[in-house]
């Protein structure tokens, strides 16, 4: 019964939860002054105008983007010294953009039931109540991006696109790619399939317009990624729907985006002198993110111009991650490094890898479906070749668990985070030997003593992405990875963690009436859970 709580909560939870193609080459550059670079975005971010920078690059222009440039122009030239006062930018501000929000019409799903499938296998009644209720949040979530966005793209940071979506909620009013993966899952199980495959229709339509997925649905975001679930959203709606006639007709584009991941975010690794090749974050634009300025150029205080645009450059990799920020991207990844210390790019990731071998299967898979033997032959070769490398550069046998590669070193990082656990889910392993071993790694460490959710890290650091913080993507990957297992222990654990996060998610539903993007991992009574500080989604609100 909790399971069957758990899988639906983790899906709606995350959402509560004049272009031409570039092909694969490098992501386009934002070449906007005012949302991306220049001296306006640099003046009104870092006189924080606004409590939340996100807010500032997120409000649409009143007029045209050349008069607002010109008329700063006219404003900096009577300013002494090039300085503007605050009060002087916050009337400039006022009268130029208008508040964030405007270019969606709220849109509610035709397709939202409100009895779904789901609920007649929930029999615990307070459980099934609840899911009912957090079915409801659908209604209140989906957006449909306003025609004039389309039509005058250079007055929004907002990329369009041509289907309704769901977004995540609290400050986040836009798509944001790795998270509507599993807001996807959510929606095929509450049986909305139509709005699921508008979501991926949106996906594909940004892969055909840039080679590749934003981080985010802002133009701010176009150098950036993240975890590329494409061809596993793909997989789960094919799942519930078997409309191989859509995966005919965009299975090209699906190619794309993974060749993006292969031309512009793979290493070369050598070990016993054969060379493998693996995948890594990597993003080289030496600027601050437009959306956390301020900070960004506050952290670089006193650094030389290189090591700022190098640190500014590893702030936008971490971010790539989806894991923004956590002591897994620190040089050297210890409990005294900082966030100074983050150096993304020099780590290859397990879960990273993962996701590409997972997404290397389905498309030959996919390509054998559709008939195409040549295509098939092709995707299980590069399968076969991320198989050997998971195995050779990021297995510790000793440890027996996957564990993130340092470029630098030539080591594994052999601190805990549940992304080590990823190749189970993902199913990327040979011998059925690992799942044991990788059971006993989790037992033997203290991850499973926290009652609240497995924690993201055992670093205490005050990033978001490290103790105490317990993250809904990781519990679903770990707890699927070993419910799928033909090991009884492993499966008995996965119940055991699936309870946990229902128990602590149903807790804070009860007290707060809101779905939150993380939990405290806490080891302490299950009737004292509270969230974790300052979480900065709070779903469905």
């Amino acid at each position: 019964m909790l399971g069957t709580v758990w899988r639906f909560l983790v899906g709606i939870s995350i959402s509560v939860l004049g272009w031409q193609r570039l092909g694969c080459g490098l992501p386009p550059p934002c070449d906007s002054k005012i949302y991306c670079t220049g001296d306006l975005l640099k003046q009104v971010q870092l006189a924080r105008l606004f409590p939340d920078a996100k807010h500032f690059v997120d409000m649409p222009l009143r007029k045209p983007a050349d008069v607002v440039l010109a008329e700063f122009q006219q404003l900096m030239a009577k300013a002494q010294k090039g300085i503007v006062s605050r009060t002087e930018l916050q009337q400039f501000v006022t009268l130029s953009f208008d508040d964030p929000g405007k270019e969606f019409e709220q849109w509610e799903p035709q397709d939202w039931k409100s009895r779904p499938q789901i609920l007649n296998k929930i029999s615990d009644q307070k459980l099934r109540a609840w899911a009912s209720e957090l079915n409801t949040k659908w209604k209140s979530l989906g957006r449909k991006i306003k025609v004039a966005v389309e039509a005058q793209p250079e007055l929004y940071s907002l990329i369009y696109v041509p289907k309704p979506l769901m977004v995540p909620g609290g400050r986040f009013i836009e798509y944001y790619y790795w998270d509507s993966y599993w807001v996807i899952e959510g929606l095929l199980l509450c049986d909305m399939p139509a709005t699921a495959k508008g979501m991926i229709q949106n996906f594909l339509y940004l892969v055909d317009r840039y080679g590749h997925i934003p981080n985010g649905g802002r133009v701010y975001y176009l150098r950036r990624s993240q975890p590329p679930f494409l061809t596993l959203m793909m997989d789960a709606y094919l799942a519930r729907t078997n409309d191989t006639a859509f995966l005919r007709e965009n299975i090209h584009l699906l190619e794309v985006e993974y060749e993006f991941w292969q031309r512009n975010r793979s290493v070369t690794i050598t070990v016993g002198g054969t060379n493998h090749t693996l995948n890594r974050y990597n993003v080289q634009v030496g600027e601050p993110r437009p959306e956390s300025y301020s900070q960004d150029w506050e952290l670089a205080a006193g650094l030389s111009d290189a090591a700022r645009q190098e640190l500014w450059a590893e702030l936008k990799s971490a971010a790539e991650s989806g894991w923004d920020f956590s002591s897994r991207w620190f040089q050297p990844p210890t409990h005294t490094a900082t966030l100074r210390d983050t150096k993304a790019s020099t780590v290859v990731p397990v879960d990273l890898n993962a996701v590409l071998c997972k997404t290397e299967r389905l498309l030959a898979d996919f390509h054998r479906r559709l008939g195409n033997s040549s295509k098939t032959a092709q995707f299980q070769a590069a399968l076969e070749h991320r198989l050997q490398a998971l195995q050779a550069v990021l297995w510790d046998e000793a440890a027996g668990m996957w564990l993130d590669f340092n470029l630098l070193t030539k080591q594994l990082n052999p601190a805990f985070y549940p992304s080590n656990l990823v190749p189970l889910w993902a199913e990327c392993f040979v011998d059925e030997a690992v799942v044991g071993k990788v059971l006993r790694y989790l037992q033997g460490s203290t991850a499973l003593s926290y009652k609240n959710g497995l924690p993201t890290s055992l670093a205490r650091t005050g990033q978001q992405w490290d103790l105490p913080n317990a993250w809904p993507p990781l519990q679903h990957m770990v707890i699927a990875g070993l419910a799928k297992s033909s090991s009884s222990s492993a499966r008995e654990t996965a119940f055991a963690l699936a309870q946990n996060w229902t128990r602590t998610t149903f807790s804070l539903y009860r007290k707060y009436q809101a779905m939150f993007e993380k939990a405290g991992a806490r080891v302490r009574p299950r009737s004292a859970v509270r969230p974790a500080a300052a979480s900065p989604r709070l779903w469905g609100v």
